[in-house]
């Protein structure tokens, strides 16, 4: 009887990888679950406990995985701290709208939002960089443009809150891609900028119109704790994958984290009517274009790298 043959290392890193990336889209993913179980708290609030309890819990992270080195040189760059500025603002922006997005029942917007943001950094690629698309890009952006002309038009609903997401967190991801500091290093900067003005908010919104956090309601006390875990959390299993995973594969995981949002605003018993099928059956349609064409551009890539070795 034969041995098994010992595993590869980098076949070790890609499983790993992999475990990594399905858990950071699963989380993101259920992030509305957690987010209902705040209900009554006002979004601005969460989103500045989301702030707040990111530093200490961003702090152990630096700590154990000891990135405080790059940490202290990206803040020792006023350009990039500028830059970090602008894409705090940006993501708090989304971090707020998707908060009330769950709040007032639209995490079916939401979800289409992450769907069409894949297809959202093409068209900046080509209204911003001046890059050009192929066929099946042209094809992909269309199909998911007459998606949102369709939910527009026949159920009377502009779907600006996914437009907004989609928008917002494809300007966020293109500063950040600009920007040479590691994903969990730059979310502590971003959250340290911003604390500040979460700090001043919640101390004047307590004045005024009274926290939901230390009324003695230990549950939702420790909930509103735990924003800073669920922000960190999945940002740094996703970290951990990327450096170990294919673009390509990264491209499909990407796919989980809206799909989970669609299951759950479909069991929140969200309107979803005709319209809606055939809007997010064309953004489907359009992803699985753009997907199989990212994979077949990248076989021709490693095929032209292998025949010039």
């Amino acid at each position: 009887m034969s041995a098994t043959p010992p595993e590869k290392p980098h076949d070790s890193a890609v499983r790993l990888g992999l475990i990594c990336g399905v858990f950071a889209y699963g989380l993101w993913g259920m992030l509305p679950v957690y987010l209902k179980a705040l209900g009554g708290v006002d979004p601005l609030e969460i989103v500045g406990h989301r702030i707040l309890w990111s530093i200490p819990f961003g702090a152990l992270i630096l700590t154990f995985r000891k990135q405080w080195s790059e940490t202290l040189k990206a803040v020792a760059s006023p350009r990039m701290l500028i830059l970090l500025g602008f894409s705090a603002a940006v993501i708090a922006g989304n971090w707020l709208l998707y908060v009330w997005a769950v709040a007032n029942d639209r995490v079916l917007q939401a979800s289409l939002g992450y769907y069409i943001n894949p297809l959202m950094f093409v068209a900046a690629g080509v209204f911003v960089l001046k890059e050009t698309l192929n066929r099946a890009q042209v094809i992909a952006v269309a199909l998911a443009a007459l998606g949102v002309a369709v939910l527009t038009l026949g159920a009377g609903v502009f779907p600006w809150v996914s437009l907004v997401l989609a928008v917002s967190f494809t300007a966020y991801g293109y500063v950040r891609k600009m920007l040479d500091v590691g994903g969990m290093p730059g979310l502590f900067i971003e959250t340290a900028l911003l604390s500040p003005f979460a700090l001043v908010f919640l101390i004047w919104f307590s004045k005024t119109t009274g926290l939901a956090f230390g009324q003695g309601d230990l549950g939702m006390d420790v909930l509103l704790i735990l924003a800073g875990p669920v922000t960190v959390v999945p940002l740094l299993l996703f970290a951990l994958a990327a450096r170990r995973l294919r673009f390509s594969t990264i491209g499909f995981l990407q796919y989980i984290g809206p799909t989970g949002q669609f299951i759950l605003g479909l069991y929140y018993g969200e309107p979803f009517t005709a319209y809606h099928a055939i809007c997010f059956g064309l953004i489907w349609t359009a992803l699985a274009v753009f997907s199989f064409d990212a994979v077949h551009q990248n076989r021709k890539m490693k095929a032209a790298a292998r025949q010039l070795a």
